[in-house]
Formats: structure tokens, sequence, C-alpha cells
């Protein structure tokens, strides 16, 4: 199974991506996303900065990731246990709703791992609303660890802030 990078040649693919995601998530009265977000400005830079990877089988975008080292401000008010590294953020981890359950979200963290080693960060770091209890799971069995909270705009439930350190594994 591969991870590529997702070129503008597959936007309208990731954009219906993220709608069928949000369209699920709505379903089951999870309420993270919406129309304002993922937006289409989000998902173009993601894309342009080269920051967005992905499965693909057939053709179909099966699950997305977004790597880079921008945090939110928000995360200033975390206390994070690597505070003076250099951290890999995750934005943005979906897996579309017909291949849930099949160890593609373990797939992507193993994927920003080894981004993590590869490009000298310290540490990983994301935020997952806390009332999406399938991701919270996700992240929890794969050893983040939760270092507070913070929230969004327009959003009634706060989001849940990860982190797992790297600097251990990383080879000289």
């Amino acid at each position: 199974m591969e991870i590529v990078s997702i070129s503008l040649k597959d936007y309208k693919n990731v954009k219906q991506f993220y709608t069928k995601i949000t369209d699920h998530l709505k379903k089951k009265r999870i309420f993270q996303w919406d129309r304002f977000y993922p937006n289409r400005f989000v998902i173009k830079d993601d894309i342009k900065k080269g920051n967005l990877y992905g499965i693909f089988e057939e053709d179909q975008l099966v699950a997305a990731i977004t790597l880079d080292a921008n945090g939110s401000k928000r995360y200033e008010q975390v206390k994070w246990e690597d505070f003076n590294g250099y951290p890999l953020i995750v934005h943005r981890l979906a897996v579309h709703p017909y291949y849930q359950g099949k160890g593609f979200g373990k797939i992507l963290l193993g994927f920003a791992e080894e981004s993590a080693r590869k490009n000298k960060h310290t540490s990983i770091r994301f935020d997952v609303f806390s009332e999406n209890p399938v991701a919270v799971r996700l992240y929890e069995k794969a050893g983040y660890v939760e270092r507070g909270e913070i929230h969004f705009p327009f959003r009634k439930a706060p989001y849940k802030c990860f982190e797992k350190t790297v600097a251990n594994h990383i080879n000289s």
C-alpha cells in the first residue's frame, strides 16, 4: 500500500473525499467538520505546499493526512512534553467511511511517525474533536498522550491535544 503526495489534479477527488467524511460524521452526530471546514482554500493550500498525502485504491482516495510544522496558535496554551523541540503537526487525518476499520488510520499514523524521524522532528502533535470517540481511541492505542484541550470558534465541544515524542527514536 503506497502513500503518495497528492497533487492539484486530484483536487476534485479530495474535495469529494472530505464531503463524504463530513456527511458521515454528521449522520453519527459528530459535528467536527462542516461546509466551512475543511474548505477549498485549506485543501488547495495543503496540496500546493506538498503537505497532503493519501492512499488511493483504483483512483479512489481512501485515506489522507496533512503534515507540516504549523500548529494552531491555541497550541501555545497546552502543556506539551516536548516544550523546546521541533514538532510535526498532523492535520485532517481522515479515512473514507467505506474503508474505516481496516487499519488505514494506523497506517497514516505510522507514515507520520516515519516522516517525523526522517525530518528530525522531536515529537508529533495534533488535536482531535473530543466527541469523536473512534478517533480518540485510535490515537490512544497508538501511544499518543493527551496533553490538554483547546476550543475553536463555532465548535460546541473542545478538541483534545495529543503528543508523542520521537526524539529517542531518531537514528543519527
